[in-house]
C-alpha cells in the first residue's frame, strides 16, 4: 500500500476560502483505498467553526525549532469519510478570524506550517512514501525535507509532488527575514533554488525541489511555460516540462447533485430536467424579488470579484446588456472593494433586472448553480475552475472565456455540427463578452431544440474526481517505484 500526505493550509468541510479546500477535502475520498492510504494535514485554525473543532481528538505535542525560535506544536486529528485528517495546533500562528492575514504573517506562519508537518511525522504511526504538497504555504516542505532531513534514515524515502493550484499567488518575502524565519543556509538563497527577482520565493522552492510538479488543468500547465503565463517564472517551468504534468480538478458528485440538492426547492436529472429546473427558476426569482418570467433569459455567476475572474470586462459589458437585452443577473461574490461597489451600482440602477449578494452563501450558489439559464465566467486566466463543471452539471449553461481548464471543460457549441456544451470567446474583451452572451441569448430565445441539446449534453459528462483521482495514483505509483536519487532539481 501506498501511503500519501495530502498537505495544505485548506480542506472543506473544515475551512474553505477557495477551490484548493475543494480538492483537498474531496480528492482523498476517491483514491483506490485497498492501495492508496491517503490522509490530510492541515493548520487548527481558531476561527474554525465551533463543529468541527469539537470533533478533534488530541495526540500529542512537541517543539519545532523555526531558526532561532523555539515553537509549540500540538496534533489533533478527526476522521471523516473514512479519511484521516490532522491538525497543527499553535495559536500564536494560527489565530485571528480568518486564515490568511497580511503576508508579512503568512510567510512566517506557512514556513512554521511546513516544518511542522515534517517534524510531526514519527509521532503519527505514519511514514507517507509521498508527501503532496499545495500551493505556496506548502512550498517550503521539499525544500526542508532536502536541507534539513536528507541525512536521516526515517525522511530518507519520501517523495514530494508540489500542486500549483493558481502560480499568481507564489508567498514572496525577503529574502534575509525568510533568512531569519526558517534557518535556512545562504547558499539556497541563488537563482536556480529560492530566489527569484531579489525575493524569497515560497511556491518556487516547491517547484525546485519536488519530485514532480502538477497543476490543474492540461491548458494551464502549458500556459505557465509561457512569458504571458508563467508569472515571471515560466523558465523555470519550461526546464520542469518533463516533470510537470496538468491534471483537471473535478468535483464532489455527491455535494453537487441536481437529484438530491437539499438546497434545490424542486430535483431533476438529465434525462428529464425541464420541469424542475423550471421550478427552481421560478422559485428563486421569486425569493429574489425579481419579475417571475420563465421566459426570461437568467445569467448567474459565483465569483471573487477580482479582475482576474474578469470584472473589468463585466462592468463594461453590463449596461449595453441590461438596458437593451430581456435578461436578468444574479451575482455572488466577495472581493476587491472596487469591484463590489460596481456589482452595487449595477443592481440599484437596475433593481428589475439584477441582484448581487455581497459574500458567501452555500445556499445562494447552489440556488445560482441549479436555477439559472446560463452562467457567466470571463475569466483573465484560469488555472482549473470549479464552477463551470458545477453549471454543467446543473443544465447551467457556461459561457467562459477560452483560458485554462475553462478551454478543457467547455466546448463551444457549434450550430452546423449540432455540438458543444456551452459559449466561449478568446480575446479577453468586453465586446467579445458582450457577443458571446449575445449569442447564447439568440439560441435560448429562438432555437430550443438546440438549447436542450446543449444543456443535456453538458449534463451527461462526468467530472467526478475519479478521473483525477486515477490520474494522480499513476504518479504515486511511479514515484513509488523510482529510486530515491538525489534531491532537488538544477537548471
Amino acid at each position: 500500500m501506498i501511503k500519501i500526505l495530502f498537505a495544505a493550509s485548506e480542506a472543506v468541510p473544515f475551512m474553505k476560502t477557495g477551490g484548493l479546500a475543494d480538492v483537498t477535502g474531496s480528492l482523498p475520498g476517491y483514491f483506490d483505498r485497498e492501495r492508496h492510504d491517503v490522509r490530510v494535514i492541515m493548520p487548527k485554525y481558531l476561527c474554525m467553526d465551533e463543529k468541527w473543532k469539537g470533533q478533534l481528538r488530541f495526540l500529542c505535542h512537541f517543539y519545532v525549532r523555526l531558526g532561532w525560535r523555539c515553537q509549540y506544536a500540538g496534533i489533533f486529528c478527526a476522521e471523516r469519510d473514512g479519511i484521516t485528517y490532522y491538525f497543527v495546533d499553535n495559536e500564536f500562528y494560527f489565530a485571528g478570524d480568518r486564515p490568511y492575514h497580511h503576508i508579512h504573517e503568512d510567510v512566517e506562519k506557512f514556513a512554521y506550517f511546513s516544518k511542522t508537518v515534517l517534524e510531526a511525522l514519527p509521532f503519527l504511526d505514519f511514514c507517507p512514501d509521498v508527501i503532496h504538497c499545495h500551493d505556496w504555504q506548502t512550498g517550503l516542505i521539499p525544500v526542508f525535507l532536502h536541507t534539513f532531513y536528507g541525512d536521516e534514515a526515517y525522511y530518507s524515502g519520501i517523495k514530494t509532488v508540489f500542486s500549483i493550484h493558481n502560480l499568481k499567488f507564489q508567498g514572496r518575502f525577503d529574502i534575509r527575514a525568510v533568512m531569519d524565519i526558517t534557518g535556512l543556509p545562504e547558499q539556497i538563497f541563488t537563482a536556480d533554488k529560492l530566489e527569484a527577482y531579489a525575493e524569497a520565493n515560497y511556491l518556487k522552492g516547491g517547484v525546485v525541489y519536488a519530485d514532480l510538479v502538477t497543476t490543474v488543468s492540461p491548458s494551464y500547465a502549458r500556459e505557465i511555460m509561457t512569458q504571458e503565463g508563467g508569472e515571471g517564472l515560466d523558465g523555470l517551468m519550461r526546464a520542469r516540462s518533463n516533470e510537470l504534468f496538468g491534471i483537471l480538478n473535478g468535483i464532489d458528485g455527491h455535494v453537487y447533485d441536481p437529484q438530491t440538492d437539499r438546497y434545490l426547492s424542486s430535483h431533476f436529472c438529465a434525462n428529464d430536467y425541464k420541469k424542475g429546473k423550471a421550478a427552481d427558476k421560478a422559485a428563486f426569482q421569486k425569493k429574489l424579488g425579481l419579475p417571475e418570467e420563465s421566459g426570461t433569459f437568467l445569467l448567474g455567476m459565483v465569483s471573487r470579484m477580482t479582475e482576474q475572474k474578469g470584472f473589468e470586462l463585466i462592468g463594461n459589458m453590463l449596461d449595453p446588456l441590461l438596458s437593451k437585452e430581456k435578461v436578468q443577473f444574479v451575482a455572488a461574490g466577495t472581493g476587491e472593494e472596487r469591484y463590489e461597489n460596481m456589482m452595487r451600482h449595477f443592481a440599484e440602477k437596475y433593481p428589475d433586472k439584477m441582484r448581487v449578494h455581497i459574500g458567501y452563501s452555500e445556499e445562494l450558489a447552489h440556488q445560482i448553480y441549479g436555477s439559472c439559464d446560463a452562467f457567466l465566467m470571463p475569466s483573465l486566466f484560469e488555472p482549473c475552475g470549479l464552477s463551470q463543471m458545477m453549471s454543467l452539471r446543473y443544465g447551467t449553461v457556461p459561457i467562459v472565456r477560452e483560458t485554462g481548464g475553462l478551454k478543457d471543460t467547455v466546448e463551444p457549441y457549434n450550430e452546423y455540427e449540432n455540438t458543444g456544451t456551452g459559449f466561449s470567446f478568446s480575446n479577453y474583451d468586453a465586446g467579445e463578452l458582450l457577443g458571446a452572451v449575445r449569442y447564447a441569448l439568440e439560441v435560448y430565445n429562438r432555437h430550443k431544440a438546440a438549447w436542450e441539446g446543449i444543456v443535456m449534453r453538458g449534463m451527461s459528462l462526468d467530472f467526478s474526481w475519479r478521473s483525477s483521482a486515477h490520474a494522480y495514483e499513476k504518479l504515486y505509483e511511479r514515484l513509488a517505484e523510482e529510486p530515491q536519487g538525489k534531491r532537488g532539481f538544477t537548471w
